[in-house]
């Protein structure tokens, strides 16, 4: 039986239904299983690197909320922010665009796992938000992260 995700979606529906019109039909048709988008898959890695650090931290993270948001509802004009962390509601808030629109991927010399590099970025900008709730080094909150891959 699936965990249910422990990761709430802000400023956006998850269902499309333009000018009320009802939902549109799947582009894969009704035999293919649907495609899953990027703003769905930017979620579910949220999601799983979430649980993966409660599993860690479990005491730590316990009341922690994870939020997910396109983009900071009052940017900072000196930065770009990737994250908000409150640490009076235990509330940390990840950005996709920002992270995913402006994040550098370092050049690859062998074949590229555009799949796998994206899931280091969305994970690496969630240990740092994480890190930063907790006053602890991002990298020392998942040690073993990327060592077997």
């Amino acid at each position: 039986m699936p965990r249910p995700r422990r990761v709430r979606v802000t400023d956006r529906s998850r269902r499309r239904d333009r000018h009320g019109r009802g939902l549109r039909s799947s582009a894969a048709g009704p035999h293919l299983p649907f495609l899953r988008t990027r703003v769905e898959l930017f979620d579910d890695l949220v999601a799983e690197t979430a649980d993966h650090l409660r599993e860690l931290w479990p005491d730590d993270l316990a009341d922690v909320t994870f939020e997910v948001a396109g983009l900071p509802a009052a940017p900072d004009p000196t930065r770009v922010e990737r994250w908000r962390v409150d640490r009076a509601a235990r509330t940390v808030v990840v950005y996709r665009l920002p992270i995913e629109r402006l994040s550098h991927v370092p050049e690859s010399h062998g074949p590229v796992d555009d799949e796998w590099q994206h899931r280091v970025l969305v994970e690496g900008w969630v240990l740092q938000a994480v890190g930063d709730l907790l006053g602890k080094d991002p990298w020392d909150l998942s040690p073993d992260r990327w060592r077997d891959r």
